[in-house]
């Protein structure tokens, strides 16, 4: 069986922890997130500037260092029925990641960028071979070829992400870079948030029968996340399927650091579903699959 998100995260962590802060202080993960070392050359962004959704005073609608109108980005996740082939019993996978407005609710196929219908071949032609095999493990489609869902989130969702226009990236612009941007942010900050673990620690598993209070569930994942999070529900609205993560952004979407989202809900928090108390069902194995 392959190794889980939470094992390739704490081999990560371990490594990085022999390593002292200046001050002698241990690897901590920071509260914003910003791990990906960007591959283009994205716009570069004050430090100091504005948070999205944040911004006291009007932001040029071209501006490249402020994510706008899409201000409110959403990293989510399923729980899936069964495990995946070459996946694991505690694998939450990638759904998508979604820049909403900063009232929750959303724009889709924008157009900001242009579309794109290969998606693979885009991130392979810049060399993106391991982000793939990342992709094919942790960002799958529930029916037909994965490709055909990562070509739905970008065209629907990263087309609304206006610091991913062509313009933003000067003369160095290559048709796909922008795909690559956005697949290796949301796969960078998938990494960060092991569902599965923050769940386990706070004594909530999979299990067939029992029922947990929905409000532990949500508080349990807000406190690992350090921000909101959106809990959607299967069945009779009592079967766990969906973690949403809220964050604001400083900078572009390229090279800005994500801060959890504390404050200003919105719309967004109506798309939880569930009922009081819910079901976190264990996968289950597919027939004849070598796992």
């Amino acid at each position: 069986m392959a190794p889980s998100l939470r094992e390739i995260v704490s081999q990560a962590t371990s490594f990085l922890s022999q390593f002292p802060l200046l001050g002698g202080d241990s690897f901590q993960p920071p509260n914003d997130v910003s791990f990906y070392d960007p591959l283009t050359s994205g716009p570069s962004c004050p430090l100091d500037g504005p948070m999205s959704c944040h911004n006291s005073t009007p932001i040029a609608g071209d501006s490249c260092c402020f994510v706008y109108p899409g201000g409110k980005i959403l990293l989510t996740q399923f729980w899936d029925q069964q495990i995946h082939a070459g996946g694991a019993e505690e694998d939450w996978t990638l759904h998508g990641l979604w820049p909403d407005l900063c009232d929750g609710t959303y724009d889709q196929f924008c157009n900001m960028t242009p579309q794109y219908h290969n998606i693979t071949a885009v991130l392979e032609q810049h060399g993106q071979h391991e982000l793939v095999q990342f992709m094919d493990r942790y960002w799958l489609a529930s029916s037909g070829p994965n490709s055909r869902l990562w070509e739905h989130e970008f065209n629907k969702h990263g087309t609304c992400i206006n610091t991913l226009a062509p313009a933003c990236y000067g003369d160095a612009h290559k048709p796909g870079l922008e795909v690559v941007d956005y697949f290796q942010r949301a796969a960078a900050l998938f990494r960060t948030l092991d569902t599965y673990h923050a769940l386990q620690t706070a004594g909530i598993v999979p299990h067939p029968r029992k029922h947990y209070p929905l409000a532990d569930v949500k508080a349990a994942l807000e406190k690992y996340s350090g921000g909101k999070v959106v809990l959607r529900c299967g069945g009779r609205r009592d079967v766990l399927h969906e973690a949403w993560y809220v964050y604001f952004i400083r900078g572009s979407l390229q090279t800005g650091d994500f801060i959890p989202a504390k404050d200003r809900g919105g719309k967004e928090e109506d798309a939880g579903n569930c009922a009081p108390w819910i079901k976190y069902l264990p996968k289950r194995h597919p027939r004849g699959a070598d796992l």
